[in-house]
C-alpha cells in the first residue's frame, strides 16, 4: 500500500480508502466486518461512511439510517483497530425527520456530530466532512460549528463533500479571516467518464494544498463493463435494483457512455489488468488525489480494487483517453 498527505496536514492516509455507503443495505455485517479486516491487513486507513447510510429508503427514518456507522465502529471495536484508522464521516444530510433534520447548521452539526460518536463508539472523528453545500446558512455559522468540534477535541480535521471549487476557497479566507480551523480536503465524484474536476477543483486543491478524496471512482460500477448497450441490467445491482429518479447512475448510460465502453474495454483487452484496475489506477495517477475510495459489497470485489496498485498509467494511456473523452471532459449526457 502506498500512502499520501492528507493535504497540509502531517496525517498519510492510504491511496486507496474503503467507501462503506454498502454496509447494511446492500453488505451485511458479517460481511462488512470481514471486507474491514481484509482492506486493514492489506493497509488501507483510511474508512470513510457518513451519517445517514443505511438504508436506500429516504423515508425511513428508523435505526437503519446511520447503520453504515454502526457497523464500522462495531467492525473496528472487534478487531481493536481503531487507533490505526482514520475514520471519516459526514454531516448535512437527512438523519431524522422535522426541518432540522438536515441542515449545516450549528444546532444540526453539534447534534449530528454527539449521535455519530455514539454510533461509532469512538471519542472523536478524524475527518468530519460537510457532505454538500447548504445554501440556507451562512459558511461562518457552519465553520464556527465545526472548529467548536475540534477545540472539543470531538474532531480532528474537517473538509467538504461535493463542493464546488470557489465555496472551499470561501471557506479557507472565511476561516484565516475568523481564526477558525480550515477545511483540509474534499471529497469529489472523479473517474475516467466523467473528469470535470480537472478542470478548477484539482487546480485549486494544488494551489491550496487540500486533500483530495474521490469517491466513485469507477461510476457506481459502470466502469467495470457489466453494463452494456442493448443488455438487460445485471440482476442484484443497484442499477437494476432502483428505478427511481435517487438512482442517478442510471440517467448517464447513453449512446456516448456505451461508445466509450467499448472502446476502453478493447484497449484494456491489451494490457494485464481488468478495466475495473485501470479505471482505479487512471484516477491514483491524478497529481491533485489523494485517495480514491473503493466501495466494494463483496470480497472479490475488494480484490480486484487492490488490484490496481499494481497497474501504472502511462503516457499512451493519458494520450489515448484524452483522446476518447478530454482532458475535464465527460462521456456522460447527463447527471
Amino acid at each position: 500500500m502506498k500512502y499520501r498527505y492528507l493535504g497540509r496536514t502531517g496525517v498519510q492516509v492510504s491511496v486507496l480508502g474503503l467507501g462503506t455507503e454498502n454496509f447494511g443495505p446492500r453488505t451485511s455485517e458479517v460481511e462488512a466486518y470481514e471486507l474491514v479486516d481484509r482492506a486493514l491487513a492489506e493497509g488501507v486507513n483510511l474508512i470513510d461512511t457518513a451519517n445517514f447510510y443505511g438504508t436506500e429508503d429516504p423515508n425511513d427514518y428508523s435505526e437503519r439510517r446511520g447503520q453504515s456507522e454502526v457497523i464500522v465502529g462495531q467492525a473496528l471495536k472487534r478487531n481493536q483497530q481503531r487507533r490505526e484508522v482514520i475514520l471519516s464521516t459526514k454531516v448535512r444530510g437527512p438523519i431524522w425527520p422535522g426541518p432540522n433534520g438536515e441542515s449545516a447548521s450549528r444546532l444540526h452539526i453539534v447534534r449530528a456530530a454527539e449521535e455519530s460518536l455514539r454510533r461509532l463508539q469512538t471519542d472523536h472523528i478524524d475527518l468530519y466532512q460537510v457532505h454538500w453545500p447548504d445554501d440556507t446558512v451562512q459558511i461562518d455559522e457552519t465553520l464556527r460549528a465545526l472548529d467548536d468540534l475540534v477545540r472539543a477535541g470531538k474532531v480532528l480535521y474537517i473538509g467538504t463533500s461535493n463542493f464546488e471549487a470557489w465555496r472551499i476557497v470561501e471557506g479557507i479566507l472565511v476561516s484565516e479571516r475568523l481564526g477558525l480551523n480550515r477545511f483540509v480536503s474534499e471529497q469529489a465524484i472523479y473517474n475516467l467518464a466523467f473528469r470535470q474536476s480537472e478542470r478548477e477543483l484539482f487546480p485549486m486543491a494544488l494551489k491550496y494544498n487540500l486533500g483530495v478524496l474521490i469517491w466513485s471512482p469507477l461510476f457506481a460500477g459502470i466502469l467495470t463493463g457489466k453494463y452494456r448497450k442493448d443488455k438487460a441490467l445485471p440482476s442484484g445491482t443497484r442499477l437494476a435494483d432502483d428505478a427511481s429518479e435517487r438512482n442517478w447512475p442510471r440517467k448517464t448510460l447513453g449512446e456516448r457512455t456505451y461508445v466509450f465502453l467499448d472502446q476502453l474495454e478493447a484497449y484494456v483487452a491489451n494490457r494485464s489488468c481488468m478495466m475495473t484496475q485501470f479505471a482505479m489506477a487512471w484516477v491514483l495517477s491524478q497529481p491533485a488525489v489523494t485517495s480514491a475510495l473503493m466501495g466494494p459489497r463483496t470480497m472479490d470485489q475488494l480484490s480486484e480494487y487492490l488490484g490496481a496498485l499494481d497497474v501504472e498509467i502511462t503516457e499512451e494511456d493519458v494520450k489515448q483517453m484524452n483522446l476518447w473523452v478530454g482532458k475535464g471532459g465527460t462521456v456522460v449526457d447527463k447527471m
